[in-house]
């Protein structure tokens, strides 16, 4: 029994720099890196991961097609039902490619496309680079990456060069757009405004016909600067001057949208190379930050993701604790979910009777079916939370018992 249950309440692997997107009533993570004995090792590019928000259960599928390479710092999004990967860092260096895949198949095959019959042209090859969906479209800003020096332009501040080759390496703030209906890269003509400067492991949120940046790295600098371009005019706001507190700089941070005006800001990287475990609430009508005082300080995240789910939710997957640039070893594998509205009468019912379905075991039966279908995936998921805690729990004590 005990291997069963072991079997069943199996999390995603821990990883860093991956990808994960929500449709319907699952999370899909793919992709990332963990470190092994000091070495870098990209996770399967054949391995689906996904959680099921109800029944709070993990499962793996393995993928078919023309497969991505294995890589880190790709930027993934979903259009109805496809998650879209661009981008990325492998062994071999930087991607430009574009793949898909169905997330709502009906015979339970995930298969990769390669984009190769796109009209127009893509980015340059980078990474740690952030989109913005709008319209059907794939919306790209920045990221680290290198460019042949006839590609040199003002949306690139150089970082480094090979001259034999004339490849230079740098951070970018340039904008583009693939049309996933018409299958189209362009570039579109930005009409007015100040654009960020150029940067990496910066985040990007939509509200309505805004898409939103803030902080990232360029150089040596973090950076906890807002901007927004409007994705309708192609104008640029400017840095936004915000009233009141604000979130220190930061890197490798997540910023998403709940509700119609709020971007909420988690964790990241600080200047002074701390990892971050706060929250923030952004007003778009206010436009003022507010500190969340609640969150565990014990769990910071960087280069984690950080998805919305049905009910207002935010859920956070995988990351590191520690500054991947001098302990890359603290890769996480747990999901931190953060309840950003109330929840609806319904969930709070059903919670209650998952956490006490021993007391009320001889009552849960006489449910009506549909009631009693979501109880049962409401009792897996709260036996899965325990069983994970107690798992979690002990492995602390025996990293305890070999220490001393």
């Amino acid at each position: 029994m005990a291997a069963d249950s072991a079997e069943q309440f199996c999390v995603a692997e821990e990883r860093s720099g991956h990808c994960a997107v929500v449709d319907g009533n699952f999370l899909y993570v793919w992709g990332g890196y963990v470190s092994i004995e000091e070495n870098e090792v990209y996770l399967p590019n054949d391995e689906l991961w996904i959680y099921e928000m109800d029944s709070g259960l993990w499962t793996m599928h393995l993928m078919e097609g023309e497969l991505p390479t294995s890589m880190s710092g790709s930027c993934g999004a979903s259009i109805n039902g496809k998650l879209y990967i661009f981008g990325g860092f492998d062994d071999k260096g930087y991607s430009n490619r574009l793949y898909y895949v169905n997330l709502r198949t009906k015979n339970g095959s995930y298969r990769w496309k390669k984009m190769t019959n796109f009209k127009g042209q893509p980015p340059t090859p980078r990474d740690k680079l952030s989109c913005w969906v709008y319209k059907d479209r794939l919306i790209y800003f920045g990221g680290y990456g290198c460019r042949k020096h006839n590609e040199l332009s003002d949306c690139f501040d150089v970082h480094d060069a090979f001259w034999e080759g004339q490849i230079f390496w740098g951070w970018h703030n340039d904008v583009h757009v693939f049309d996933t209906t018409t299958q189209t890269w362009s570039q579109p003509a930005i009409r007015g405004g100040d654009p960020p400067q150029p940067r990496a492991a910066h985040t990007c949120a939509v509200l309505g016909n805004k898409g939103y940046i803030f902080g990232g790295r360029v150089l040596q600098t973090r950076m906890n600067d807002l901007h927004c371009l409007n994705l309708d005019t192609w104008t640029w706001s400017g840095r936004i001057n915000i009233s009141g507190e604000k979130p220190k700089d930061r890197s490798w941070h997540t910023l998403t949208p709940i509700g119609d005006d709020r971007l909420f800001l988690f964790g990241g990287l600080s200047s002074d190379n701390v990892p971050l475990s706060d929250g923030w609430i952004h007003s778009i009508t206010t436009n003022g930050w507010k500190q969340l005082t609640h969150l565990p300080k014990s769990r910071p995240r960087l280069w984690h993701t950080a998805c919305l789910g049905k009910e207002g939710e935010v859920m956070v997957f995988g990351g590191s604790k520690d500054d991947l640039h001098f302990m890359d070893t603290g890769h996480c594998s747990d999901l931190l979910i953060f309840q950003t509205q109330p929840y609806s009468l319904l969930r709070l019912c059903l919670d209650c009777i998952g956490k006490n379905a021993a007391l009320l075991k001889n009552q849960i039966p006489c449910l009506p079916s549909k009631l009693l279908q979501q109880v049962l995936k409401k009792i897996t998921f709260w036996a899965a939370v325990s069983h994970r805690q107690e798992r979690k729990a002990e492995t602390e004590r025996q990293s305890q018992l070999h220490t001393t």
